[in-house]
C-alpha cells in the first residue's frame, strides 16, 4: 500500500512521495549501494542521491507486473553504483599519479567490475554476450555488429531485446542484488 502512494506521488511530481521514500527504502538503497561500492565509500552519498533522481526521473518505467517495487529500487541501486565504479576507475586512467596504491585499487576494482558484468551477462548465450559486450561496454553501432557478424541489423536488435529480457528476469530471482 505505502509503495502504491509513493508511486503515485512520484508521479505527479509530487515532492512528498521522495520523502515517503526515503524514509521507507533509504536504509536499503544505502546498503545495496554501500555492498556494490565496497571500498568507495566516499562516493557513497553521492550515489545515494543519483540513485534517488534516478527513481525520481524514471518511475514511468517502473512495470508493477514486472518486478516489485522495491526490487525496482534495488536494481537501480545497484547500476548506480557499478557506474560511480567506472567513473572512479577512468579518473584514475586519466590521471597522471603513479602511486601505487591508486594502481592496486584500479587492478581491483577492473576485478570487481568484470566479476559484476560476468554475473549479469552470464545468463546470455555466448553470441548474446558477445553483441551485448560490444554494443553497452565498446560502444560498437548496431550496424557495424550487424556487418561483422554477418547478421540483419533487425536481428542484432532481437538479440539485445531478448537479452535485457533475460537479465531483467535473472535479476528478478535474484532479489534485485
Amino acid at each position: 500500500m505505502q509503495d502504491k502512494l509513493i508511486i503515485k506521488y512520484i508521479k505527479k511530481k509530487n515532492q512528498k512521495g521522495m520523502e515517503i521514500l526515503i524514509d521507507q527504502y533509504n536504509s536499503l538503497i544505502t546498503s545495496v549501494i554501500r555492498f556494490h561500492l565496497g571500498k568507495l565509500s566516499n562516493y557513497e552519498e553521492e550515489c545515494v542521491s543519483d540513485t534517488l533522481l534516478a527513481i525520481w526521473d524514471n518511475i514511468e518505467g517502473f512495470e508493477k507486473d514486472k518486478n516489485t517495487f522495491k526490487n525496482w529500487i534495488c536494481a537501480i541501486a545497484k547500476y548506480k553504483a557499478i557506474d560511480y565504479k567506472r567513473k572512479y576507475l577512468s579518473k584514475i586512467e586519466t590521471s597522471n599519479l603513479e602511486d601505487q596504491t591508486y594502481y592496486i585499487d584500479k587492478n581491483l576494482l577492473k576485478i570487481e567490475i568484470q566479476e559484476e558484468l560476468n554475473e549479469t551477462l552470464n545468463h546470455l548465450s555466448k553470441e548474446d554476450r558477445e553483441i551485448f559486450t560490444r554494443y553497452y561496454i565498446h560502444d560498437e553501432s548496431i550496424v557495424d555488429i550487424a556487418n561483422d557478424k554477418q547478421i540483419a541489423i533487425s536481428s542484432v536488435y532481437s538479440k539485445i531485446s531478448r537479452g535485457k529480457a533475460k537479465i531483467r528476469k535473472s535479476l528478478l530471482r535474484e532479489g534485485g542484488k
